[in-house]
């Protein structure tokens, strides 16, 4: 999720009895402060990639940095009650991350897996208005800013659980449809019934749109791996592509010719149907095979 969607949160749990002046900004804080590591981009977008959903999402961080906007809040008095709340703000932000196809490390640093249960896309304007709402009939009827919030929560755990629901139906359909030894399915942007999917059989992976209303599933490539080719392989060593390779789940390379110059453009598949250069890791090479450069894109 993004920044500002975190920070709605926790004004919206802010709202359900915490009553201490400095209880807001402690929640505010907390909500959108695991997304400190945005900071890691100052080195180029390749390490955010790898960084993002890092060590500042896992399970460690969640115990110290909430004691540390404790301190800051409650240093004289009310620690534990500011650790709960700065905790509760903290929490909300990794499980919100958690729903969506990007990725996060929870288990840092014990375990740099990334893990996700794919029913939300990263922005999600559903969530995003629901707790503008909230936030602004709480302000003009605070006598029930309480009920406001916790209704408003009630709902949006309720639609990603429809959407937990949703995803998991799909999967079903897909492996009726095609057979695979891996399954992976991810949201598109505002859709419900329409789910992206990627499937591995060895080298071979298929993409496309699985969609519950119509009971179709549309291929849209078929790929097939090749990452011992040469220049492929020589892409690998790059700063750019092995930080893409730590982030992406379904990575894809192929050879291009731009320029009258080689180059190895890498793909990650899970967002292969967002149109342009997007998750894109470009390696270029010269009429003698050396590495002019590498970049990355978003």
């Amino acid at each position: 999720m993004d920044p500002i969607t975190h920070g709605l949160a926790g004004a919206a749990i802010s709202q359900l009895g915490f009553r201490r002046k400095a209880a807001f900004w402690a929640l505010l804080i907390s909500s959108v402060a695991p997304d400190l590591d945005y900071l890691s981009r100052i080195w180029g977008p390749d390490i955010l990639l790898r960084y993002h959903r890092g060590i500042t999402h896992g399970f460690l961080a969640l115990l110290i940095i909430p004691a540390v906007i404790a301190l800051i809040f409650g240093f004289r008095k009310g620690f534990f009650y500011y650790y709960f709340i700065a905790f509760l703000g903290y929490g909300t932000h990794i499980l919100m991350d958690l729903t969506n196809q990007y990725g996060t490390r929870i288990l840092s640093p014990l375990d740099w897996n990334p893990y996700s249960l794919d029913i939300t896309f990263i922005i999600d304007p559903y969530i995003s208005i629901g707790l503008l709402l909230c936030a602004i009939l709480c302000i003009f009827n605070k006598k029930r800013a309480v009920v406001i919030s916790a209704v408003t929560i009630i709902l949006l755990l309720s639609y990603m659980g429809g959407r937990y629901y949703l995803h998991n139906k799909t999967r079903d359909f897909l492996k009726t449809r095609l057979e695979a030894n891996t399954y992976r399915i991810c949201p598109l942007p505002n859709a419900f019934l329409r789910w992206w999917f990627i499937t591995r059989s060895g080298d071979e992976i298929k993409v496309g749109f699985a969609d519950l209303f119509t009971q179709r599933v549309y291929v849209q490539e078929t790929f097939i791996l090749n990452e011992k080719a040469p220049l492929i392989a020589r892409s690998k060593e790059t700063r750019t592509v092995k930080n893409f390779l730590h982030f992406a789940n379904f990575p894809y390379a192929e050879i291009k010719m731009e320029k009258n110059r080689r180059v190895v453009v890498w793909r990650e598949l899970a967002y292969s149907f967002i149109p342009g250069e997007r998750f894109v890791a470009k390696v270029v090479f010269d009429e003698n095979d050396k590495i002019i450069k590498s970049e990355f894109r978003f």
